[in-house]
């Protein structure tokens, strides 16, 4: 069995921040959104629930990285404005 890549799990120290950035930014909760679908459509594969080629798996996965890079810029971003705003 495959771990899910939930991204509050993938991410503890931004959880706050993650259900913030869903609920007033549509761009973040776009790709939050694609995130998790990708991710569920690997896991679902990996446990044997659906057939995919690796072809297709490593596409995916790539893809998963490339949302999970840019979820974690978007978040750092996020987190230091919210700092700079406290100062």
């Amino acid at each position: 069995m495959s771990a899910h890549h939930d991204l509050a799990q993938e991410f503890p120290e931004f959880k706050d921040d993650i259900h913030a950035m869903k609920m007033t930014d549509a761009h973040f909760r776009r790709l939050a959104e694609e995130y998790e679908a990708v991710c569920k459509e690997l896991h679902r594969a990996q446990d044997g629930a659906g057939a995919m080629d690796d072809a297709h798996a490593q596409e995916l996965k790539k893809q998963r990285l490339s949302l999970k890079y840019d979820l974690f810029a978007m978040l750092r971003l996020h987190q230091a404005a919210q700092h700079k705003a406290a100062v």
